[in-house]
């Protein structure tokens, strides 16, 4: 698959072409799926709590005599019928993260990158830094290519002047190539990759799965 590649201005420059093994395979919706469910999933706190009867604060006497009252025959004031008392069967602090297979999350990645080139979303863009760290100047980069739209930005390294500027940017998910987050990528409706990104995600998802 081909893809031209832009300048910071916006402008063509020149013609890439896309590895078929990372940006060309057919779309595996079922991994896609789990692979954004298990990282909802891991970003869970899970530290929801309620009290049982066991634990409410209270006495353990019956309120009132067993017989003679013409009331219901009933326990201490923690019963979970009497308001202010114990919760039955609800939330306790747990946790809620799972793994999945590496070879599920490699191809979700890949599925995702293939539908976003396939979709037009995908735009690749010469290698350029923020030099200045500052926001205004990222921004005047991005506005070139998405304008209120989620954005994903795939970096070829850590770069942190361009994560220093990318801080303050709604709608902005920043990425390196080498930790990808399957919600984002899917979710965007732009996605902007460093032409050194390119070359860097084909040799991580495509050759190394031929050295094995």
């Amino acid at each position: 698959m081909d893809k031209k590649v832009y300048s910071t201005d916006g402008k063509e420059l020149r013609t890439i072409t896309l590895d078929d093994k990372v940006f060309g395979l057919p779309i595996n919706e079922d991994v896609i799926y789990y692979a954004i469910n298990n990282e909802l999933a891991n970003k869970r706190v899970g530290t929801a709590c309620t009290k049982d009867r066991s634990e409410v604060h209270g006495s353990n006497a019956k309120p009132y005599n067993q017989k003679g009252t013409g009331n219901a025959r009933r326990g201490d004031k923690k019963s979970p019928i009497t308001v202010g008392g114990g919760t039955i069967f609800g939330p306790k602090p747990r946790d809620f993260s799972y793994a999945i297979p590496k070879k599920a999350k490699r191809l979700a990645m890949k599925s995702i990158l293939s539908l976003q080139a396939q979709s037009d979303r995908l735009t690749v863009v010469e290698d350029f830094t923020v030099e200045s760290g500052k926001t205004k100047d990222l921004v005047k980069i991005l506005n070139n290519f998405a304008k209120d739209e989620r954005t994903v930005l795939i970096l070829k390294d850590d770069d942190a002047k361009i994560k220093q500027a990318a801080r303050n940017i709604k709608n902005l998910s920043f990425l390196s190539y080498n930790r990808l987050r399957a919600h984002d990528l899917f979710y965007g409706r732009k996605i902007i990759v460093l032409e050194g990104a390119v070359k860097n995600l084909s040799d991580f998802y495509a050759k190394e799965e031929e050295a094995k």
